[in-house]
């Protein structure tokens, strides 16, 4: 026992050397299928090196300097990130978001969940029909949307106000500055529901049917089926949804930009972050301090996107 020990003791001690590999060299053949496949893959790194990395690049490049009337234009280093992150400003459009993201991303996520779960069960008459419906709002432009709701939204020229005052009612003001930001996700949660909801469908579909037919062999209902294995098997599809609402949260442009005509009392030029970075870009000609604040919001979405992808992905290796 001790004599077998200690041979794999002196064994480990003293690891057999490894012979060198030596690469084989690519036949012709198989060279020419190498450049041809760097050859189909080229036409997407350009397109990507162009339209994203040296944007990117010089996005980050101008985000360094200042320009001023006096003086021309100067590096400043880090200067417009320090200022980004004091401006109150952008702060607010941030804590905006995040109480965007806190209220609407889980109802509209839980709807468009809801209505997946529906149809996958094949209860509900006309599922395909009823698909093209939920999906039907994506596909209206986002501009679209909201002038259509702007419209519906409007106090003295709507609908919905005009029935008010079909009964002697005060109609609601829907773009109030308590209200616009509930009138948005309202907007947001019309156009997305449907996207959502095809990507949950989609990955329902792939769950195994002898699944089902054992669990209900075994008593399972409907509700038991969809809580204990449906939602755990597209748990993938689900935090996708949620990094894309994520994304898309932080980035809301087309409704503060649209609604503000109708309502410049309520919105203002900073009401989000993305919308505070247009109007210092292109309404004050300050692109320098445009870039920092794009670069901290890129930041705080990478940052939100981690932690949310973190967090499930332990939840799901502990259940």
């Amino acid at each position: 026992m001790s004599t077998s020990s200690a041979r794999i003791r002196t064994g480990a001690a003293h690891p057999t050397p490894r012979a060198p590999v030596r690469r084989r060299r690519l036949s012709a053949a198989e060279r020419r299928r190498a450049t041809a496949a760097y050859l189909f893959l080229a036409p997407f790194f350009i397109v990507f090196l162009v339209m994203l990395v040296v944007p990117l690049g010089y996005s980050g490049y101008l985000s360094l300097f200042e320009t001023k009337l006096v003086g021309g234009t100067a590096f400043t280093g880090l200067e417009n990130y320090l200022t980004a992150v004091t401006d109150p400003t952008f702060l607010a459009g941030v804590g905006r978001m995040g109480l965007f993201l806190v209220v609407q991303v889980p109802v509209m996520l839980g709807l468009a969940l809801f209505l997946a779960l529906a149809l996958d069960s094949g209860r509900a008459r006309g599922g395909g029909v009823l698909r093209l419906v939920y999906f039907v709002p994506y596909a209206v432009p986002g501009v679209v949307a909201t002038m259509m709701w702007g419209y519906l939204y409007g106090r003295d020229f709507g609908p919905i106000a005009q029935l008010f005052d079909a009964f002697g009612a005060s109609p609601p003001d829907f773009l109030a500055p308590g209200t616009v930001l509930g009138s948005m996700m309202n907007i947001v949660t019309w156009e997305y529901v449907g996207y959502n909801m095809v990507i949950m469908y989609a990955a329902l579909r792939t769950v195994p049917g002898e699944l089902m037919e054992a669990a209900a062999i075994d008593g399972a209902g409907a509700f038991r089926q969809a809580w204990s294995i449906k939602i755990p098997a597209i748990r993938p599809a689900i935090v996708l949804t949620v990094i894309f609402s994520i994304i898309g949260t932080f980035q809301l442009f087309n409704e503060p930009s649209l609604l503000q005509a109708l309502a410049p009392s309520a919105i203002s030029n900073g009401f989000t972050p993305n919308f505070y970075a247009y109007n210092l870009a292109f309404v004050n000609q300050d692109v320098n301090y445009a870039a920092a604040v794009a670069f901290l919001l890129g930041l705080v979405i990478a940052a939100i996107s981690y932690i949310v992808q973190l967090r499930v992905n332990r939840a799901g290796a502990a259940s």
